[in-house]
């Protein structure tokens, strides 16, 4: 039984769903989550949630994503990207007749918040039913905008009608969206050719592993080498030691005063801790509230095994 958190590759061809079943029979185990859908084309980085890791999966879920994605200007389709039907293409000469000031102006335009409607070919529900299965049967419904924010926004390169961008983006942005935005900001369509996640908040593409490293690794009886423990990633929070005293309050998920810790800590309102106990495990993430001078248990992991 492993707990904690696991830096993917995903490759393409490849579902999310696809990386979790393969997990599930590589690592033996049932309690598999991922943190995150990236579509089959796309490839990169996905944090997978292992054992008693699996409380992560929401707050990984928010943190901001890194992207590399190519726009491929003068197409339009139904997906918004060039895996789907093309519904429009414009003269190659419309494309070739784009100045690089105009596409580079369109682009960093979406720089910070805008509203952006899903695509329907996506996994939003609306009325129980799953977008993308709605769009299968040829049927399109109203989708809502939502805000989303574009963080960062770099174009690395320029070769039109492509263009290559670094995308450091909120949860729940569609970069083919964007790129489609675009494209319809500049009046010649645009549709996302490929797509790279680089990273998920503290993990990054250099450090992740192809299914087939991971089998090796079990092969070798190393996949504990490479389980991330869950207090890693609440790494800007300050850490405290639960008390003899405390330990038991702790074990049972009860709320903590600041007299069980070991050493005096003087907290802010709603500041999150780390708590320990003096074995240096890990039992969970508090956090502060200060009318009632007690510390409120957020995640209680209780991982006395890794």
């Amino acid at each position: 039984m492993y707990n904690g958190i696991m830096n993917v590759y995903k490759e393409a061809g490849y579902t999310s769903h696809d990386v979790v079943a393969r997990l599930r029979g590589i690592c033996k185990m049932k309690k598999i989550g991922h943190t995150g859908t990236l579509d089959p084309a796309a490839v990169g980085v996905l944090p997978v949630c292992l054992g008693s890791g699996t409380k992560l999966c929401d707050m990984l879920t928010d943190w901001d994503k890194e992207y590399i994605a190519v726009l491929h200007l003068g197409v339009v389709t139904d997906t918004q990207d060039m895996t789907g039907r093309i519904i429009r293409e414009w003269d190659p000469e419309v494309t070739g007749s784009l100045r690089e000031e105009a596409v580079r102006a369109a682009v960093m335009g979406f720089l910070g918040e805008y509203d952006q409607i899903p695509p329907m070919y996506s996994a939003l529900k609306i009325g129980g039913k799953k977008l993308y299965e709605l769009a299968r049967a040829g049927k399109e419904v109203e989708r809502r905008p939502r805000r989303v924010q574009i963080r960062e926004l770099e174009i690395q390169e320029m070769e039109l009608p492509r263009v290559t961008m670094r995308i450091v983006c909120s949860k729940g942005t569609y970069i083919r969206t964007l790129c489609h935005d675009i494209g319809e900001r500049l009046g010649c369509g645009g549709a996302m050719e490929s797509l790279v996640r680089s990273r998920v908040g503290i993990f990054g593409i250099e450090e992740a592993l192809t299914l087939e490293q991971i089998e090796d690794l079990r092969d070798q009886n190393r996949i504990s080498d490479v389980i991330i423990k869950p207090d890693a990633v609440f790494g800007k929070e300050r850490a405290a030691v639960v008390s003899q005293h405390g330990r038991r309050l702790a074990e049972n998920g009860n709320a903590l005063r600041r007299e069980c810790m070991t050493e005096a800590i003087f907290c802010e309102d709603g500041e999150k801790i780390r708590v320990y106990d003096e074995e240096g495990r890990f039992y969970g993430i508090y956090q502060y509230h200060k009318e009632a001078d007690v510390m409120k248990p957020i995640k209680i992991f209780l991982l006395k095994d890794i």
